[in-house]
């Protein structure tokens, strides 16, 4: 059992081990910048004492907007170290909902990245009677009513270092530290408290797990808002000392990947994917030979991924495969430094993770909540099942209920539901247990099956009970399927609504004699139509007679965040989906 510390307790241990070595990365004017640990804690300490100058009281709260960058970093752990309590909002936020979070929370100070996040506050203010100051990272905010970064800095020359080591010392580990907002998939998000001995028993358990040190690199790109990029992100680096890089933006990460070549890398389920179908778009203008090298190559790496994982050796001409296809890969995508690769915050398709197997990229799942900041269990690269979300980590607890429930105890569950009693009650039992709300299984090895939500059940109108996201991972293993989502609760039969990758239909037309080119064409189609019911049949042998999809139909475009329909963490909000395509479920039912 650790000690618990507080947040500024693991920074000054770290800076006293590495001061300078380097903390963060970020790309300026083309050019990698790097700040050492001792400036990083320079760079939090002139933000608490800014903070403490603008009102920031014990206790207070402080929401952040904006993209990863060094300023969300510090405008994180400077408002903690300042006694405060960081609320991360998702950037792609409305106006409506940041006022929700702030209004919620009382907000005292609200760091916002640009001009348009400012517009968001400036919206909303009036709405903010407890908000005291805007802060805006980056430019100079064009009016009184909000200051510049360097103007909140500035401002801290009043605190003195012994004001605030003052509110650095009244501060307990089991004090809350942080409010994540869950996304939610239903409803308006709840603020789940962490502690800070939630947040640094999590990241040392977390990275003591993968062996994390000060060589290691990172990088930091998904929403700093989300437990996973806090602890992966934010919190890891910061206990072992390892180097953060800030991806300049999701249509830059792949950039990014081959100039900070990390050793460790979270994607969320829908970055592998659009990885995984770029490789294939590009690999299917190979000519022959190449084609033929790389499947073969790739029945090399699938058998040898899988003994690996039986503690077996690899198959015969495995080093072979890996010299002509596997090293090249990883170096083209970055990657040939990485010895960690971790999927994580969505349920992610067997086929995807067989295909980075298949190429000696093995990916290890986490699965886990904000409730229990972040991983309630993981997979390690020497300790992994394809497929199966993990082992309980060592210090925490796991059980499946009689109901088939998954539920967790420990120092990583959270202290509960800012505001919310009633929920909290719901989900904390007398006991410690965390409720997850998911459904699964644990095998004899320790490792966790995930089978589905439990409020996600579909009951059948003959009152048996069917878990969609398997279904649907079955579905998405057609080629040309991007996005599947079952409906059916309370119906006679299962059908599915579909989008299709646009980058595969051309070849899929192909197959079936379709003049089809993009997803509105396939969507009328009769040849394409015939084409996936095929498919789908197929898809259909594979499953239990109450899982199997009688009908569907195509949603012309893809599902995204910015249309409400995906969280920013890429699952799907069924209640939205079940809403928007309303006519096109019943017509599946006439």
């Amino acid at each position: 059992m650790t000690t618990p510390l507080r947040v500024t307790d693991v920074l000054d241990r770290t800076v006293i081990a590495n001061a300078e070595r380097p903390a963060y990365r970020v790309k300026k004017n083309g050019t990698w910048e790097t700040t050492t640990w001792q400036q990083y804690r320079e760079q939090v300490r002139r933000a608490a004492r800014g903070f403490t100058a603008l009102g920031l009281e014990p206790g207070g709260y402080v929401t952040i907007i904006g993209a990863n960058c060094p300023e969300w970093f510090v405008a994180d752990i400077g408002a903690i170290a300042a006694g405060g309590i960081p609320a991360g909002i998702y950037a792609t936020n409305t106006a409506e909902q940041c006022q929700y979070i702030a209004k919620h929370c009382d907000a005292q100070i609200a760091v916002v990245e640009n001009a348009e996040q400012l517009a968001k506050f400036r919206a909303i203010r009036t709405q903010l009677p407890n908000l005291r100051a805007i802060v805006q990272m980056h430019g100079t905010p064009d009016g009184n009513d909000a200051k510049s970064w360097q103007q909140m800095l500035d401002a801290g020359n009043a605190v003195t270092d012994a004001q605030l080591d003052a509110r650095i010392a009244a501060q307990k580990p089991d004090d809350v530290c942080t409010l994540i907002y869950t996304s939610g998939t239903t409803g308006a998000p709840k603020a789940v408290m962490i502690s800070h001995d939630n947040i640094t028993w999590t990241a040392q358990m977390a990275g003591g797990a993968i062996n994390m040190g000060a060589s290691d690199e990172l990088i930091s790109y998904l929403p700093l808002s989300h437990i996973a990029e806090q602890i992966v992100g934010l919190h890891g680096p910061m206990a072992f000392g390892a180097t953060s890089w800030f991806a300049e933006s999701m249509d830059k990460l792949g950039e990014t990947l081959r100039e900070a070549r990390p050793t460790i890398f979270l994607g969320v389920p829908r970055v592998w994917e659009k990885i995984q179908e770029k490789m294939e778009a590009a690999g299917a203008n190979n000519p022959p030979v190449k084609k033929k090298i790389v499947r073969w190559a790739r029945g090399k790496g699938l058998a040898g991924g899988y003994a690996h994982q039986r503690k077996e050796g690899p198959p015969s001409f495995y080093g072979l495969a890996n010299k002509l296809v596997f090293s090249k890969v990883r170096t083209q995508l970055g990657l040939d430094r990485a010895r960690m690769l971790v999927t994580s915050a969505a349920p992610i398709g067997k086929p995807t993770l067989e295909f980075f197997l298949s190429l000696g990229l093995p990916i290890c799942e986490v699965y886990g909540m904000s409730e229990c900041t972040g991983p309630a269990t993981m997979s390690l690269p020497d300790k992994l099942r394809t497929g199966k979300a993990g082992f309980c980590p060592p210090g925490a607890e796991l059980r499946i209920a009689e109901d088939g429930e998954i539920c967790m105890r420990g120092r990583h569950v959270f202290k509960g539901y800012y505001k919310d009693a009633a929920s909290t009650a719901e989900t904390l039992d007398a006991q410690g247990w965390l409720h997850s709300g998911d459904i699964g299984e644990v095998d004899a090895d320790g490792f966790l099956q995930i089978t589905d939500r439990k409020k996600d059940l579909i009951i059948t109108a003959g009152g048996e009970n069917v878990a969609p996201q398997y279904v649907e991972g079955q579905l998405k293993s057609i080629p040309v399927v991007s996005q599947a989502v079952v409906v059916g609760d309370r119906r006679r039969y299962l059908s599915v609504l579909l989008t299709l990758d646009p980058a595969k239909i051309a070849s899929a037309s192909a197959l079936c004699g379709s003049t089809a080119r993009d997803p509105a064409s396939a969507a009328s189609d009769e040849k394409f139509r015939a084409y996936l019911q095929k498919e789908i049949d197929a898809v259909n042998q594979r499953l239990a007679r109450v899982q199997t999809v009688k009908k569907f139909d195509i949603i012309p475009r893809e599902l995204t965040e910015e249309s409400g329909e995906l969280t920013p963490t890429m699952k799907i909000k069924r209640k939205v989906v079940n809403q928007k395509f309303a006519s096109m479920i019943e017509s599946l039912y006439k």
